[in-house]
């Protein structure tokens, strides 16, 4: 079973967050929400997520993937956590899957694995790189990031989560089912 680890803290965009974590399980990916700055977190509109577990308990050897949601001031909390840095840069030492939204690739950037093409909120860029940044698509995949712009495009990036861990059969059926 593919598993993924959604890294939030407070201030997490909730629309991202719940989109990724219900998608994912949907296709029978097994999520572990990790959290930043405690277990009890509060997103941006003030939604209550309980996290499975605390950042620094985590070890890359156990997930495929790592996705970060966006919202604030949630994007420079994981931009700054060393626990969220090194896990970023031993995914992309072992070839694994990132995936970040919203303002999330900032955390990418600033851990130094936005290598390629990417996307991300529109004005972001501006914090990342102009390089490489491409304002009219909702979904950037260069080779193992994939990066969206937001919470209206959090569906269609879960669901290139699936493609991308599942396949295209997988993929279908849950796009299909949602509607999308």
């Amino acid at each position: 079973m593919a598993k993924i680890l959604v890294a939030i803290a407070n201030g997490f965009e909730e629309i991202e967050a719940v989109s990724i974590i219900d998608i994912a399980r949907r296709a029978d990916i097994e999520v572990t929400i990790a959290g930043v700055e405690d277990i009890n977190l509060i997103g941006a509109h003030n939604i209550q997520i309980k996290a499975d577990v605390k950042i620094e308990e985590v070890s890359t050897q156990n997930f495929d993937m790592i996705v970060l949601p966006g919202g604030l001031p949630n994007a420079f909390t994981l931009a700054e956590d060393k626990n969220v840095q090194r896990l970023l840069k031993e995914f992309k030492k072992n070839n694994k899957k990132i995936g970040a939204i919203c303002a999330a690739p900032y955390a990418l950037h600033k851990a130094d694995v936005l290598e390629g093409n990417y996307t991300c909120y529109p004005s972001f860029e501006k914090k990342i790189k102009d390089d490489g940044y491409y304002d009219d698509k909702d979904v950037v995949t260069d080779n193992n990031i994939i990066t969206s712009k937001g919470p209206a495009t959090s569906i269609f990036f879960a669901l290139e989560i699936v493609k991308t861990l599942k396949g295209e059969e997988v993929y279908k059926a849950i796009k299909d089912g949602l509607l999308a």
